[in-house]
């Protein structure tokens, strides 16, 4: 087991590593940005070094300063949490060279998997569903104009090195589509440094379900079931759950054994995640592969009764998977809502000083967050500032504990998402889980007309 990890990350995903790492018994080491000064992960850590001003360009994002803090404090390893460097394979190589052990597969793996295209091959090659579209990039309007009208409309552009919901277009015609392709490539560009785009079918209002796999350096691969990832805004999901209320057993069973194959097809080793799209016909394609922990991962923890960040941690010191992983099965039902610093109604960020801050506890009730009193939120980074995650013995009681836990959150000197999650969570479609990636384009069209 490593004695010191230096977690390239801030706020809870930092915070939840250092949690990880203290019952492993491994020291920690907190990196921070000048802005960052006073936050919890800095103030729990067992070290801490600055490593640059506010802009994550000059802060999280400097591969040299996180490089030079780890090798200052002795760190043996470093965890990069989500985003930032965490599917950054050039920094994955860096850290190899360095002698640093990077918690997370193979550079190798995450830049194959990175690149949307080349994933979508892999795959293919793997015997692992995918939606109809481009068997490799599309350089030009007329190459994706004729590959659209032979696949049918609507269809959608996606940058090769995308994420986040970034560089993504959607066209009902070929108007459409040659409108959308120079502004995607533009924006796949400015994004990702990279403007390679592929094109596939769009799917009308589908199911994100994505499946948590775990590989070890002994070729054991196994999954820990599904998270429902549907209700999004613009790509960034809002609200997950697991089990799927989508899914039976035997569809459940079939994509679990997909999922596998896909990781076995790349020799994954760490945790990660095969994201699926689920028609309305139950016909199931691969999305993309997520190469390190998400954002919603607690929900599996729920269920499962699984710490995925100590796993990804021994994972990464050579240990083999829990014994008996592989034979868990979903224990109740679990919720998470994403709170974000934004005004609930035009959902744009909200950046400030917090006067009050309080976070309800109870049965079945998780809150992962670093605000605190003083506390500001800033504005140079993701407006995410806390997840609430429920757990019940079923759907309706993990969603009851979810409505008591948001109603009871405390959060001042910002507006925040809660008046608009709990929203949703009484809506009587959601209630019914009878919703899709759609679903919320749908809710605000019958809130602004009243209907709702």
């Amino acid at each position: 087991m490593f004695k010191k990890i230096l977690i390239a990350n801030r706020g809870e995903i930092a915070l939840r590593t250092i949690w990880a790492c203290r019952e492993l018994g491994v020291k920690t080491v907190a990196v921070y940005s000048s802005e960052d000064a006073d936050s919890l992960h800095v103030r729990f850590a067992d070290e801490d070094i600055c490593i640059g001003p506010a802009p994550n360009n000059a802060s999280y994002l400097n591969i040299p300063a996180v490089i030079s803090a780890a090798e200052l404090t002795g760190a043996d390893a470093i965890h990069p949490g989500y985003g930032f460097l965490a599917e950054n394979a050039h920094f994955a190589e860096i850290c190899n060279a360095c002698r640093i052990t990077f918690i997370g597969p193979d550079p190798s793996v995450i830049r194959m998997m990175g690149d949307k295209a080349r994933a979508r091959e892999t795959m293919i090659a793997a015997g692992v569903p995918v939606v109809p579209g481009s068997e490799g990039l599309v350089k030009t309007e007329e190459q994706a104009a004729i590959l659209a009208e032979e696949i049918g409309y609507p269809v959608i552009l996606k940058a090769a090195a995308g994420g986040g919901g970034k560089g993504m277009r959607t066209a009902a015609s070929e108007t459409e589509l040659r409108d959308s392709f120079k502004l995607t490539q533009a924006e796949a560009t400015a994004a990702f440094g990279n403007g390679a785009l592929y094109l596939e079918r769009f799917l009308v209002n589908p199911r994100h379900v994505e499946f948590q796999i775990l590989g070890d350096s002994r070729g054991n691969v196994t999954q820990l079931g599904e998270r429902d990832c549907s209700i999004q805004r613009r790509h960034q999901k809002l609200i997950e759950e697991s089990p799927s209320p989508a899914l039976d057993e035997d569809l459940r069973s079939k994509m679990a054994d997909i999922a596998v194959a896909a990781a076995r097809a790349v020799n994954y080793t760490s945790v990660g995640t095969i994201e699926f799209l689920l028609d309305s016909d139950r016909h199931f394609y691969f999305m993309e592969m997520n190469t390190r922990i998400q954002v919603e991962h607690p929900v599996t923890e729920m269920v499962m009764g699984v710490d995925l960040i100590k796993e990804q941690i021994r994972i990464a010191a050579g240990e083999p998977l829990t014994e008996g992983l592989g034979t868990f099965s979903h224990r109740g039902h679990s919720v998470e809502c994403r709170v974000n610093a934004e005004d609930p109604e035009t959902f744009a960020p909200c950046p400030g000083t917090l006067t009050d801050v309080y976070f309800p506890g109870g049965p079945g009730v998780r809150i992962d967050s670093a605000l605190h009193g003083a506390s500001t939120v800033s504005r140079y980074y993701d407006s995410l500032i806390a997840k609430v995650i429920t757990h019940g013995a079923d759907r309706a009681e993990a969603l009851s504990r979810m409505r008591r836990a948001l109603q009871a959150v405390v959060i001042e000197g910002v507006k925040t998402s809660i008046p608009f999650l709990l929203e949703v969570i009484d809506d009587p479609e959601f209630a019914r889980g009878e919703y899709s990636t759609g679903y919320l384009e749908k809710f605000m069209a019958r809130k602004k007309s009243g209907l709702s």
